[in-house]
């Protein structure tokens, strides 16, 4: 990553729905150079996705938790894996270190609903303990600019 990489994706943080063209226009740059930039950043991984970003609040679910997961050590975890994947309320899964093996970052539309989804997500025998928290306000959304820019500091 150089400065061009970061200038590129600080602008399409910025304007998501900007084209090749008007970036390389944006940054003075030949559109070939900014779509070549493009392909070898998604390449290399570090572009992962160019879908929306969607809130779940929006789509009436306003109560975020985290919940963390002991499995039994027979089972694995792909099997518990596979049964989340089948839950759309759980939002991501990973697999940790320390007293619990799966975090989870999961939605409700209410702390009722809440009760509901946990329910649905320690339905499996492989699960033997669950404990969740609710969100009450996201300090700090989920970001990278800073760590992209850190990354091509000296």
């Amino acid at each position: 990553m150089d400065d061009l990489d970061v200038r590129i994706l600080e602008l399409l943080a910025e304007a998501p729905r900007i084209g090749v063209l008007e970036t390389s226009r944006r940054l003075g740059v030949a559109r070939g150079t900014v779509q070549a930039r493009l392909d070898r950043l998604e390449k290399q991984g570090v572009i992962t996705s160019f879908a929306p970003s969607v809130a779940p609040s929006a789509l009436g679910f306003e109560v975020t938790a985290f919940v963390t997961l002991e499995i039994r050590q027979d089972e694995g975890h792909d099997a518990v894996a596979a049964h989340l994947a089948g839950i759309p309320e759980v939002l991501e899964a990973h697999t940790v270190t320390g007293t619990a093996d799966l975090f989870l970052r999961v939605v409700a539309r209410s702390n009722a609903d809440l009760q509901r989804v946990i329910d649905r997500i320690v339905a499996v025998p492989a699960i033997e303990r669950s404990a969740s928290v609710i969100a009450l306000k996201t300090q700090i959304p989920y970001r990278v600019m800073p760590l992209i820019r850190a990354s091509t500091a000296p």
